[in-house]
């Protein structure tokens, strides 16, 4: 049975509410656990964010019976600082199992030292999280935030809204080496079911990887001619244009092979059919290679965008060109998140195959309905768009958004306000923000898929705006043990 925190404490065990800090520390893992301290020490809180943890359990386990599993508040503080420190797994299981001060958030004491989490327990309890669940836990993070910064009721929520790219895991792509990832794919996965079934062929297949690495690494190496004579080009293009056909042909070969084998597969079991699948989506991944490749190299023609594809294992994968100083393209995805006064990061959204201006009026209409009281915006020049002006006029009291090209008039004067200039001035602001995120996990995303990509982005905004928590909380108390310094020294004085 999983619970979400063992009540029950055990021989030299601290209570969460009495571990200490060092009030000097500038590192981000006393400010995260001090954030998680207060959300479990404040009662209410604690049990809102209890509640929702429950969703993360699989509805089809039986939670009377089996072994059980690990205590929600643990994959909580572990997940959230995962994000926070920018940690792959490796580095959070260095930590979990040594990290004193973590231990004793963990709810573990003396008698328990020598118990060890697993890398792939980690893992496995992490992946638990969906991008909903932290949606719900976040919203509850930031209404105790804006209580502890001294928000009145019924005061105005001021937001700054923008997007930057979070990349996924991957490497530069180009026709060939998709290529050469998919058939590597589908060769090692066909070796491991044939070996598994006892059916023969594959033997030399890692001997066939070689040849095809091999053609692979001559085709990649050759340069096209950079000279104005036509001749020369025509001559250098001929030793290209064979190097790729022998690197296809070697792979439409290979592939031929896999398929022959599938076709000698009984497929009557379900787990063979899936492994089947998985083998059959890079077939089809190095079919459109073959074909791309051949078009480009031997036709001569510019393959279209929209018929590109960045990753075979990371397929959300976009081609992002923001028009960066010193940066050409990002490989990832952008995020487009929605920041109040107070540093807070109130919502975001993940943008597949959309632009800033197509999610501009939605983000906010998903951020109202959190946040009632959110009242302006302010966004940059990538946001705008007639409609877009007409209609976050219609559901904000400001908007701060940048007209594009040459001003009429009105708007013109509008633009030149000193309101409108002072709020254009301050969305700057949502850069720092943005830094904060990339520097806490957001820089590249390195869990697969696009639902570890969502969950990995939530997980980093929840895991912010409790570190925000943690180091507000920190400030108040170096504050009053100044204070209190200060009255003992006065008192000294006096006594003298």
């Amino acid at each position: 049975m999983r619970k979400v925190i063992d009540l029950q404490m055990k021989i030299g065990e601290i209570s969460i509410a009495d571990i200490k800090f060092d009030l000097r520390s500038r590192d981000e893992i006393p400010k995260l656990l001090q954030g998680l301290q207060q959300i479990h020490c404040n009662r209410e809180i604690r049990e809102q964010v209890f509640e929702i943890l429950k969703k993360i359990i699989p509805e089809d386990i039986d939670s009377d019976n089996g072994r059980p599993g690990m205590d929600l508040w643990k994959i909580f503080v572990l997940g959230t600082l995962r994000l926070c420190c920018n940690w792959d797994y490796d580095k959070l299981m260095e930590i979990a199992n040594n990290h004193k001060t973590l231990r004793q958030m963990l709810g573990h004491g003396i008698m328990d030292q020598d118990y060890n989490y697993s890398l792939q327990t980690l893992k496995d309890n992490i992946s638990l999280f969906i991008p909903e669940v932290l949606d719900e836990i976040n919203q509850i993070v930031l209404k105790y935030g804006h209580k502890l910064v001294g928000k009145k009721d019924g005061e105005d929520l001021k937001g700054s809204c923008d997007s930057f790219v979070v990349e996924t895991d991957v490497h530069y792509p180009t026709d060939i080496n998709l290529l050469f990832d998919a058939i590597r794919k589908a060769i090692i996965l066909i070796m491991r079911l044939c070996d598994q079934l006892n059916i023969g062929g594959w033997r030399q297949g890692k001997k066939g990887l070689r040849k095809i690495k091999q053609l692979f690494r001559k085709a990649q190496q050759m340069k096209r001619s950079t000279s104005k004579n036509e001749k020369k080009k025509a001559e250098r293009n001929q030793p290209i244009i064979t190097a790729h056909l022998a690197y296809l042909e070697l792979v439409r070969f290979f592939l031929d092979r896999v398929k022959e084998s599938i076709a000698m597969i009984d497929q009557s079991d379900i787990m063979v059919q899936l492994k089947i699948q998985k083998i059959e989506k890079y077939i089809a991944h190095a079919e459109r290679q073959i074909d791309q490749v051949r078009r480009r190299v031997v036709e001569g023609e510019t393959i279209p965008h929209h018929e590109k594809v960045f990753s075979i294992f990371q397929e959300h994968t976009e081609w992002i060109v923001k028009g960066k100083a010193g940066v050409s393209q990002e490989l990832g995805l952008r995020v487009c998140i929605v920041k109040d006064q107070y540093g807070f990061i109130l919502h975001h959204r993940v943008m597949q195959n959309e632009t800033d201006d197509k999610i501009a009026v939605p983000i906010i209409e998903e951020t109202i309905r959190r946040f009632s009281d959110f009242r302006s915006c302010s966004f940059d020049k990538g946001f705008h768009s007639p409609k877009n002006q007409e209609e976050l006029a219609a559901i904000l009291d400001k908007v701060i958004l940048p007209r594009k090209g040459r001003l009429s008039a009105i708007n013109k004067e509008i633009e030149q306000s000193e309101e409108f200039i002072q709020a254009k001035h301050k969305h700057s602001a949502v850069e720092s923000s943005i830094n904060a995120l990339e520097n806490h996990g957001l820089d590249r995303c390195l869990d697969h898929g696009i639902h570890g990509f969502k969950r990995y982005v939530a997980l980093a905004i929840v895991a912010r705006n409790i570190q925000m928590i943690g180091d507000i909380l920190q400030q108040k108390k170096v504050k009053q043990l100044k204070r209190l310094k200060k009255s003992e020294r006065q008192e000294i004085r006096q006594a003298a």
